[in-house]
């Protein structure tokens, strides 16, 4: 949609009173759900073209809400995304911020601030439950005793999490400071370094896996499943794959039900559709396009009971939930689970180039959904160029709260974008893949750079040039027309911009 067609939807009316003021009071204050898929791509669901997967509860909040057509995670990759989420920075900004494997030391240092923390100090309980890849600890976990620092020391009140990711070792559940059913006569022992003698691995002992890996993910074995990393004991306290959506919505919901006088932010991280796509029996072979379809049905009924929970307990209308997803997709990221025999006509990318590790478009652009029935009273399509990263500044403006100094340095307050009454969004946007671009208006830039042009492993084009590249996004979305050379001023002045940007600590007005 472009902006002109926005304005004329949009109505005068709503329109009125473009930067509207803060909710003060604990009545007008919403409660906040941020709903974070993983490796969900812009058309993975109905709402954004899909038309061999049906998403229905995703679908209603669009329905009710604002869909966001120019929306980006912070990078192509979950770690970076979830760190600028949690921490309104850019995360190129910082060494150690890239893809972590699942013993690493905790990348946000308490004391900083964090969306979660300036929530809670105005007045919201704060809970995490889901996927976390943020580190833990300081370094050299004891997975066998207290686990700090952690979410509760950024702001967090509540957590009940995986460490990494599905494929990482530890497979096991954290609530708070601890590992959920540890056995102490059975203690955990992680490596990323040596395997331990007598364990079993997937590349060793293939007859005991239930699924296989197609590249890597050839280490310990849990659940029939071979993963990154080494890991032995545990047992009691292992995860069951197919279980893991059941859990991790349940303990959501408890949230929600338990805080349910609020106000509450619940930041609720599901590991759908990351691999392994192992889905509960309810939705396994439900979708006809193997396990990566199935665990998208099943992400949507997660989508779903937590609507279910809101409008049970009378919450829906002055709750503020947020759907969107940590990066764009993969089909094949590590496990032979028939997602690219089985993949036919569908797109998970949308009409964009590239996926999950990409500076095309598709590695950011994603899904991104607004519902508050309170403020935002029809449906609507934003135009608004907007980025996850912008959430930090904006909900602690809509809660009253004001920014330290140093704080969100790359977060803005886009509070009129996020309730449909802006269709501009940000001035200008920096995307992270194995380079950088930078969006403004219909332009992006992307810098030069050495890299693989195509990763292999998964066949996504990276968009790795030693050239710069130049594109027109709104007569070239696809970006197969590089034209840089037609335009050398606007190459100069986009690369000067995103040199400033890479200079300057902050880009926050």
């Amino acid at each position: 949609m472009d902006r002109r067609a926005f304005i004329q939807q949009a109505g005068a009316g709503l329109l009125a009173g473009l930067w509207p003021a803060p909710a003060q009071s604990q009545g007008e204050r919403p409660n906040i759900v941020l709903i974070y898929a993983d490796d969900l791509g812009y058309g993975d669901v109905s709402c954004y073209g899909a038309r061999r997967i049906k998403t229905p509860n995703i679908d209603r909040l669009a329905a009710s809400g604002i869909r966001f057509v120019h929306a980006h995670s912070p990078a192509a990759t979950c770690t970076p995304s979830r760190y600028a989420l949690l921490t309104g920075e850019y995360a190129w900004r910082r060494k150690g911020t890239s893809v972590l494997p699942g013993d690493a030391a905790m990348i946000i240092e308490p004391g900083r601030p964090t969306l979660p923390g300036v929530l809670k100090r105005q007045g919201y309980t704060t809970g995490v439950v889901g996927k976390w890849h943020l580190g833990l600890g300081a370094g050299n976990v004891n997975w066998n005793a207290d686990i700090k620092p952690g979410p509760l020391e950024i702001g967090f009140d509540y957590a009940f999490l995986m460490p990494a990711t599905g494929d990482r070792v530890p497979c096991v559940y954290v609530e708070n400071h601890r590992v959920v059913n540890l056995d102490p006569d059975d203690p955990i022992e992680v490596s990323y370094k040596e395997p331990f003698p007598g364990e079993p691995l997937g590349r060793t002992h293939p007859q005991l896996l239930r699924m296989h890996p197609s590249h890597g993910h050839d280490m310990a074995i849990v659940n029939g499943i071979s993963r990154i990393g080494y890991m032995r004991g545990g047992k009691k306290a292992l995860w069951k794959d197919e279980e893991m959506a059941d859990v991790f919505t349940e303990k959501a919901v408890q949230f929600i039900e338990k805080h349910r006088s609020g106000p509450f932010f619940l930041y609720f991280a599901t590991h759908d559709i990351h691999v392994p796509r192992v889905a509960h029996p309810r939705f396994a072979g439900k979708s006809g396009m193997g396990p990566r379809g199935d665990v998208i049905l099943q992400l949507d009924w997660c989508v779903g009971r937590i609507l279910e929970t809101l409008e049970k307990h009378g919450l829906a209308r002055n709750t503020l939930v947020i759907f969107t997803s940590d990066n764009g997709p993969v089909v094949d990221d590590g496990y032979k689970d028939e997602a690219v025999e089985k993949l036919g006509d569908h797109k998970p990318w949308g009409p964009w180039r590239g996926g999950k590790y990409s500076i095309f478009e598709a590695g950011t652009r994603v899904p991104f959904l607004v519902r508050w029935p309170a403020r935002i009273p029809r449906r609507m399509d934003s135009p608004a160029l907007i980025s996850q990263i912008d959430l930090f500044h904006t909900l602690a403006f809509l809660t009253g709260a004001k920014l330290e100094e140093g704080a969100a340095p790359d977060s803005f307050n886009l509070i009129s974008a996020l309730l449909g009454r802006d269709p501009q969004g940000r001035p200008h946007l920096v995307e992270q893949a194995g380079t950088l671009s930078v969006i403004v208006g219909r332009w992006k830039y992307v810098s030069p750079s050495k890299g693989p042009r195509i990763n292999k492993n998964v066949n996504i084009e990276l968009g790795n040039d030693p050239e710069p590249q130049l594109y027109d996004l709104e007569t070239d979305p696809g970006e197969r027309n590089n034209v840089a050379a037609q335009f050398p001023d606007k190459v100069a002045e986009l690369s000067a911009l995103l040199e400033q940007i890479r200079r300057t600590p902050r880009t926050r007005p």
